[in-house]
């Protein structure tokens, strides 16, 4: 059984060729898109570069949110046992194979739980304390962190000097970051401090979990893999969600459902299938983009809608941060040897999946 086009948001999943599922435009296409084939081509790119710039930014917002009248791990157990499973479903239905080996259950749940347990719930938790803008930039370290942990742990290759640098800018513009809450002394500073604790937390795994989903050795269909991790992650975010009583302080408002849901649709589906098509059809380093324009998405997002307040250290904390991600991204193409390294580039957004 095969879908049409029109049936969003899986629309991308239509074709069996793996070049092609994650072309999530055909509907746009048919309607009002270019005739030529070059054109069709262009069109997509163009389209997906601006979903996963705008969607993945604006997930930082909607988990900010959320996580005002749901518990983290609540959070983490509606969002990914409603997009893991229906993902799944919508792939069999696509006539993939969704059955998996015990040897990839046992790694996409290694992934899943470092992603999606621990990783996203960390960003999801920081942000209880953080705003949603702040959060972004102490999370768009992550590219970093993927590196040092290829280059150090791993050994795939060494940091060039211009890796170095980019790590040691980093740290600065973190360090530029966090300078009011560090001197404040206050109460709500001290709060703050321990939400970038937690973000950073939060990043180092989702770090590890990215290198994992690309050292590790599993034969699924990218999109099954993506689905099973959102359902094992889900599943282990309910169980510590129920163990720590989670469940009994949520509060299920129209806010926080909403959130979810676009949580679900727009950062879980759409967003991660631009960014696959985009991985498929344009080279790694154009789409490692999305690394320096999310921040600054969730930070305008931040201050328009939810009034966050925006100061000259997060203004010049953001550009140094965003400087030492591009000469990190630029020096790991040149400097570590192998592929896998090359191809990661922070494979999925923190917010996004």
């Amino acid at each position: 059984m095969h879908l049409d086009a029109g049936f969003a948001p899986f629309a991308f999943l239509a074709s069996p060729k793996r070049a092609r599922t994650s072309d999530i435009s055909s509907y746009f296409m048919t309607q009002f898109g270019p005739r030529t084939t070059a054109q069709q081509h262009e069109f997509r790119v163009v389209l997906c570069f601006a979903l996963v710039y705008i969607l993945w930014g604006s997930t930082y917002l909607a988990m900010r949110v959320a996580v005002r009248d749901l518990p983290p791990f609540v959070v983490g157990t509606s969002r990914y046992l409603v997009s893991g499973p229906i993902m799944l479903l919508a792939c069999a239905l696509m006539g993939r194979k969704i059955r998996i080996s015990r040897h990839d259950f046992w790694r996409l749940l290694v992934i899943g739980v470092a992603l999606l347990s621990v990783g996203n719930m960390g960003i999801v938790w920081g942000e209880r304390y953080v705003e949603s803008s702040l959060a972004a930039l102490v999370v768009a370290l992550m590219p970093i962190w993927v590196v040092a942990i290829e280059a150090w742990v791993y050994r795939a290759g060494r940091m060039t000097r211009q890796g170095y640098m980019g790590l040691t800018a980093g740290l600065l513009g973190l360090l530029v970051l966090l300078w009011p809450r560090i001197t404040s002394g206050t109460h709500l500073g001290h709060l703050e401090l321990l939400g970038c604790g937690i973000l950073a937390c939060g990043s180092l795994a989702w770090s590890f979990g990215s290198v994992f989903s690309h050292r590790f050795d599993v034969h699924a269909d990218i999109f099954v893999g993506a689905g099973w991790q959102m359902t094992l992650g889900g599943l282990v975010n309910a169980m510590i969600a129920g163990v720590s009583g989670q469940f009994q302080h949520a509060r299920w408002t129209a806010p926080a459902i909403e959130s979810i849901a676009y949580l679900v649709v727009f950062g879980s589906w759409i967003g991660y299938s631009a960014f696959i098509f985009l991985l498929e059809h344009v080279p790694t380093p154009k789409v490692a983009t999305y690394t320096y324009v999310n921040p600054i998405v969730a930070l305008l997002l931040g201050w328009l809608l939810l009034h966050e307040h925006i100061d000259a250290y997060m203004l010049v904390g953001m550009v140094i941060i965003i400087g030492s991600v591009a000469l990190v991204n630029t020096s790991k193409l040149k400097g570590l040897h192998d592929e896998r390294v090359e191809s990661d580039l922070a494979p999925m957004n923190v917010g996004g999946n």
